[in-house]
């Protein structure tokens, strides 16, 4: 006899232990009396070994030297910046650990409920600087460093944008991690490990946006992760699925992916507590098949391994393929089954009835991209768990909350029905049958109302059908909220209309967005900073935790010395700005003309476009000045920066149209010191800091009823930088908290928009009657001025055929407003008095404040302090 295997295991890997008796799953056992017992060893012996978190300069720097020699490798011989800034965030990431232990240990002894935000991004930004802030630890570290021969700036520069995400969404869900842990609330964070984010962009010579890959893990592991080769779950595909008895179903076959974790600790603001962003890796389950690469067929040796690995590889594939489709919803499963069962696991730890789940369990959906997160619990409670059917709704609907991020009707996601069934066909059974459940409560209420019944189904007829995610996150919910005012009433009473007559208003609320101050104003604004604590007689610490305080600085706008250190700050603010696009583009920016800023994702929506055509206009109307009119014009530096998605040929085009406008506007020796114009490429978190406090206006330029709200616009106003938008999304409440006299607004409002494009439609006027100075600009980009103009033909026939987002309708008004910019900012004390009660009056749009509104009127979770 001998040792025997099956064959079907040779190549799978070796499985470790499942997460038994870790960092969050673990507590002591106790004695008769309740005394905590010591697991093992001698108790003194392992005390004596622990250590604290360094908060001396000594202690912080044995850490990092600890680190260059260990960690690393390395001597003072052979250590150059980045392998300084390594040996640093490692220290760093050593006393995150500790809090992140105690943390966790802490939440496992209390046993509070908890909050899990599952989002699809989360843009972080770069950690090192606001993991020392958060710790209370930067001064300590930068003087440490500064002994060890580095300079503190240049090793914040050797750190790369975590890859995470793309847009607002991300960067709000980052400010929430940050907003809960500073409130000291039990919140966890679930997203995707991508290898290569969204892209990195680049600019042909043509003006060209074009895509590589953004290598962010190249060159070792991230130092500010931790991996968890203990925490693995398996999530499958494909295969059948065949109903039981008693509401089960047996799904079985297809492939087994593994999710790996890997966590990322979160440090709260000024308090120990640190909490958690588990980011899974796609793995196979099955790796190198060694037969098939003996047999010689090695391309299959490895498919299974490249199939796995191409599921975490890259932020949104393009889903204008039928693979980029697949994959797209096969990322979306796979996070959301791996971030369910990891919930799960820990729920049972407790050692609760289900019936008290959602007593213990809140989990937020970040806009659609996680509603498989609803027939996924469901499977769990009723195929695993055994749970009845209604019995488990009853838990789904208690439990999920759904923020929803846009009223355009293309944004709201659907997946085809085939697709489904060949990829979940076990949900796609639950979605059936949630649909039934709901459409024929639906009836109840409105009896042979057959048109409603296919308007609120969960299932879009059509060739093929598709399943609409919005309407299965929307009845999967306890509450569902907007992000702004505005966007929260369009919610309720257009898309969501007929949801709102069959549950009542009372399931819909607002959140409007906010940001994290410690970010967007102390990190991205240092000087800024320290000037309103000097201002304020307090230490940053307090005010940054409750931005209401900034309020105080109103009376110091009257201040003429107050205003002179303030203007000073922004000037300062711009010449760094200015340094920026000279290092890294060559180019000389003028510090002393005023800065106008747009940085977002390119989208038609967002009206990029209206703002280079108003570029245009303004350089032609330069050209047609005598030189002594043009002695008299302000003069204007415009930035923009943002990526448009690969398939996205229209906002593709917008940026190429920007580039070539700026390199003849720019080139243009009559005008050029007035009007300049820069594309920054590869738009980042780390790119935001620097343009955000050197603007002197910001345009937030969408057509009304499409922004949900942004962020962008709070982070300029936070930063003293004034307003120049539509009465759309936040916009709207920014108006109200700084006084509508502080802002520029332009544009048709919401409620005439639909009328307008009716009018576009059936009704239509050429653009050289409707509006004849955008006519002109039309006519001059057609014509080749910047470049071939047969190139701008798709772009350009977008606003003269049907102009969905209204640019004919808006031009003039957005141009008097920046008449009204210009002629404001001649006064310059006026302008920066504007600027300073903009800044105090923005406290209510701090993340804090938005987390703690959640966490009370949704989740009902409770801080939880860790001594």
């Amino acid at each position: 006899m001998t040792s025997v295997i099956d064959p079907k295991t040779i190549g799978k890997p070796v499985r470790p232990r499942r997460h038994v008796r870790t960092l969050t799953g673990y507590t002591p056992e106790t004695d008769e009396s309740g005394k905590e017992k010591w697991p093992r060893g001698d108790e003194k012996t392992w005390k004596e070994g622990f250590r604290s978190v360094n908060t001396e300069v000594p202690s912080i720097t044995k850490s990092i030297v600890n680190h260059v020699q260990t960690s690393l490798a390395r001597q003072a011989y052979n250590l150059d910046d980045l392998g300084a800034y390594q040996a640093a965030a490692l220290s760093v990431r050593d006393d995150l650990i500790l809090n992140w232990n105690e943390t966790q240990m802490h939440y496992t002894r209390k046993a509070p409920k908890r909050a899990y935000y599952l989002s699809l991004e989360f843009l972080m930004g770069r950690t090192f600087d606001n993991a020392l802030l958060n710790l209370g630890l930067k001064e300590q570290y930068r003087e440490g460093i500064t002994k060890l021969g580095f300079n503190m700036e240049d090793l914040l520069e050797q750190e790369r944008d975590a890859a995470l995400g793309n847009g607002g969404l991300g960067r709000l869900a980052a400010c929430y991690l940050d907003s809960s842990a500073s409130q000291e609330l039990p919140v966890w964070g679930y997203g995707l490990r991508y290898q290569y984010g969204i892209f990195q962009q680049l600019i042909s010579p043509e003006g060209q946006q074009l895509e590589q890959p953004d290598p962010w893990l190249a060159g070792g592991e991230n130092p500010w992760e931790l991996p968890r080769l203990d925490v693995t779950y398996e999530v499958r595909f494909y295969g059948t699925a065949e109903r039981l008895p008693e509401g089960r179903a047996l799904w079985q076959g297809g492939q087994e992916v593994l999710a790996v974790a890997y966590d990322v600790m979160v440090p709260g603001c000024y308090t120990k507590n640190t909490n958690n962003l588990r980011l899974w890796e796609s793995k196979p389950k099955r790796g190198f098949d060694l037969n098939s690469f003996n047999a010689g067929d090695y391309e299959h040796a490895v498919e299974s391994s490249n199939s796995a690995a191409a599921i975490t590889s890259v932020l949104y594939p393009n889903d204008h393929t039928t693979f980029g489709k697949e994959l797209r919803l096969k990322q979306q499963y796979f996070w959301t089954a791996a971030s369910l069962a990891d919930i799960v696991r820990r729920f049972k730890n407790i050692g609760k009835p289900f019936s008290a789940f959602p007593d213990y369990v809140a989990i937020q959906l970040n806009d659609t991209h996680p509603t498989l997160a609803i027939p996924e619990l469901m499977r769990i409670l009723i195929d695993e768990e055994e749970i009845p059917w209604g019995k488990a709704w009853d838990i789904v609907t208690n439990t999920v909350f759904y923020t929803n991020h846009t009223v355009l009707p293309e944004a709201l996601e659907k997946w085809p029905v085939p697709l489904m069934e060949h990829l979940l066909p076990r949900h796609m059974q639950i979605i059936y049958d949630i649909n039934l459940f709901f459409l024929q409560a639906v009836e109840k209420k409105f009896p042979g109302d057959r048109d409603r019944l296919a308007r609120m189904s969960l299932i879009e007829e059509g060739f093929p059908k598709q399943v609409r995610m919005a309407h299965l996150a929307c009845i999967g919910s306890r509450k569902v909220n907007g992000v702004a005012e505005l966007h929260s009433e369009l919610v309720r009473t257009t898309i969501l209309k007929d949801f709102v007559e069959f549950e009542g208003p009372s399931k819909f609320s607002n959140v409007t967005n906010g940001i994290t101050p410690r970010r967007w104003l102390d990190q991205c604004n240092p000087e800024l900073s320290a000037l309103i604590s000097k201002t304020l007689k307090v230490d940053k610490s307090v005010w940054l935790k409750d931005l209401d305080k900034l309020k105080e600085l109103l009376p110091y706008a009257e201040d003429a010395g107050f205003r002179k250190e303030w203007a000073a700050i922004k000037q300062r603010n711009k010449e760094r700005l200015a340094h920026h696009v000279q290092t890294t583009l060559g180019l000389t920016v003028n510090t002393h003309a005023m800065f106008d800023v747009q940085i977002k994702r390119l989208h038609e929506y967002k009206r990029q476009t209206l703002n280079i055509l108003g570029v245009i206009h303004r350089y032609l109307t330069l050209k047609q000045m005598t030189a002594a009119e043009r002695k008299k014009v302000n003069p204007r530096v415009v930035f923009f920066a943002g990526k448009a998605a690969p398939g996205y040929y229209i906002a593709k085009l917008t940026i190429r149209l920007i580039v070539n406008a700026a390199r003849i506007i720019n080139a243009d020796p009559e005008t050029r010191d007035l009007l300049t114009v820069y594309f920054l490429p590869d738009y980042s978190v780390s790119l935001a800091e620097v343009l955000i406090p050197a603007s002197d206006i910001s345009q937030h330029i969408s057509t009304a009823g499409t922004e949900a709200s942004g962020t962008s616009n709070m982070k300029f106003c936070l930063n003293g930088g004034l307003l120049v938008g539509t009465v759309d999304g936040a916009n709207i409440e920014i108006a109200e908290a700084v006084g509508e006299n502080n802002v520029f607004f332009f544009g048709h409002l919401t409620p005439a928009v639909e009328d307008l494009r009716y009018q576009h439609m059936y009704h239509p006027v050429p653009v050289e009657e409707k509006c004849p100075p955008l006519a002109k600009v039309l006519d001059c980009v057609a014509s080749g001025m910047f470049g071939d103009g047969g190139v701008y033909e798709p772009l350009l026939n977008t606003i003269r055929q049907h102009d969905y987002y209204l640019i004919t309708e808006d031009f003039e008004s957005y141009i008097g407003a920046l008449a009204m910019v210009d002629q404001a900012y001649l006064d310059k004390e006026e302008w920066i008095k504007k600027s300073i009660r903009t800044t105090a009056n923005m406290g209510k749009f701090s993340s804090d404040r938005a987390i703690l509104e959640y966490a009370e009127s949704f989740w009902n979770i409770e801080p939880v302090k860790v001594a």
